[in-house]
């Protein structure tokens, strides 16, 4: 059965969504950057503290089992939330950032050579291409070969679209390894994985997407994709900062060499031989977040109870409404415009620089992005310098829309 969407008992969950910025209520539409938290997470985490705070694994006392028994309990959650095959294929991370970072080194450092390459797209974060470039550098300064290691770009089109002509054709016999975005944290565009994804394996070439923009908005099954690595960050889905997950096969990660060395993820340390730790810790030296593992889990649990189905029919509903209404507004740029879209609208008005923008509306309460979105790749292909981004999420309303576009609209009036 459907439950009815009452989005204003949602919001009742998120305290802050009731302050108030400069005598005006706040309208939060940053939530491609970081969304706020509800109260069940906030407890949740404060309960383990007041009564459950020990380091997990090998205590032998009661405290320290009671945090364990949380924080494994809390990777099942992760299992069961993206459907991955078992739990020695989920490791905690402090981010999508970390997750890209640690595929990027263990990968490069095992199945890379010079001049072997690796795919990713235009429309990408930093953190799937800054990583990638650093290991390209570090295989040429370790092996002093000028050809490298190349990062090959898959372009795309005005309305935000990947050319997947082009991306089928990229492939050669030095293609190791596909880096891409589920979901374009600036254009909203929903890139067609699967495919991709498909179109790879048939080139026995495996494939990385990054589902920090994805996970929060709808559902993911890394089975049915069949990605090999998948990444997110628990703060983009109403859990706590500092944790990520990082989904990978156990095929491919078995094969892979730790990321970091430590405690945690070591059988055995002599002077002579140190022997690795099963999956999944093999990747998870030091003392891990704990608390937040556990807060994440009760967040996922949150979206749950909701419906990821809901949330995704709502905010489609919203994203359509806001782009509607955007076009409304006269010298506006919208960028990104595909009609598969998700929770993002991203715009200039006239020569109106974007940090006026996003300044001025801050006055009205409206929370906006703007800059570059740590994708200056895409700014480049539109001749842009930055963008303004209004995203949503589960607890926005039609209501805050209008007012963010009154007030773009009454700052439009001000140039």
């Amino acid at each position: 059965m459907v439950m009815t969407y009452d989005v204003n008992a949602i919001r009742r969950d998120f305290p802050i969504l009731s302050t108030t910025v400069y005598d005006r209520p706040l309208i939060y539409l940053d939530n491609a950057a970081t969304t706020q938290k509800p109260l069940c997470v906030l407890d949740a985490m404060r309960h383990e503290y007041l009564n459950a705070n020990a380091n997990v694994h090998r205590g032998v006392h009661y405290l320290s089992q009671q945090a364990t028994e949380l924080h494994e309990a809390a990777r099942e959650t992760v299992r069961r939330f993206i459907n991955a095959g078992k739990t020695e294929e989920v490791i905690f991370t402090r981010g999508t950032t970390e997750s890209i970072n640690l595929v990027a080194s263990s990968f490069c450092e095992e199945f890379m050579k010079e001049g072997d390459e690796i795919i990713v797209s235009v429309m990408e974060h930093h953190s799937n291409i800054v990583p990638w470039q650093l290991q390209a550098a570090v295989l040429w300064l370790r092996r002093h070969h000028p050809a490298g290691v190349a990062v090959r770009v898959i372009p795309m089109n005005d309305e935000g679209e990947l050319d997947m002509e082009a991306y089928a054709g990229m492939f050669t016999e030095r293609t190791k390894i596909v880096s891409v975005a589920h979901v374009s944290n600036v254009l909203g565009t929903v890139n067609p994985v699967r495919e991709m994804i498909r179109i790879a394996h048939s080139h026995g070439v495996p494939v990385l997407v990054d589902g920090a923009q994805s996970t929060p908005h709808f559902r993911v099954d890394v089975q049915e994709l069949d990605c090999d690595f998948f990444a997110f960050s628990g703060h983009k889905i109403y859990g706590p900062t500092g944790i990520g997950v990082l989904y990978g096969k156990e095929e491919w990660l078995e094969r892979m060499p730790p990321y970091q060395g430590g405690g945690e993820m070591i059988e055995s340390v002599t002077f002579e031989k140190t022997v690795f730790q099963s999956l999944p810790f093999k990747f998870e030296a030091g003392t891990p977040d704990y608390i937040a593992t556990h807060g994440l889990a009760v967040a996922l649990d949150y979206v749950n109870d909701i419906g990821l189905e809901n949330i995704s029919s709502h905010e489609c509903e919203l994203t359509s409404y806001c782009m509607e209404q955007m076009r409304s507004i006269d010298g506006i740029a919208l960028f990104g415009t595909s009609e598969h879209k998700d929770a993002v609208v991203s715009f200039l008005v006239g020569d109106i620089h974007h940090l006026d923008m996003g300044t001025l509306l801050d006055r009205l309460g409206i929370a906006v992005r703007t800059g570059h979105h740590c994708a200056q790749p895409v700014m480049q292909r539109y001749g842009i310098q930055g963008a303004v981004r209004a995203s949503f999420a589960m607890y926005n309303t039609r209501e805050e829309i209008d007012a963010l576009v009154e007030g773009v609209r009454r700052v439009s009036r001000m140039f």
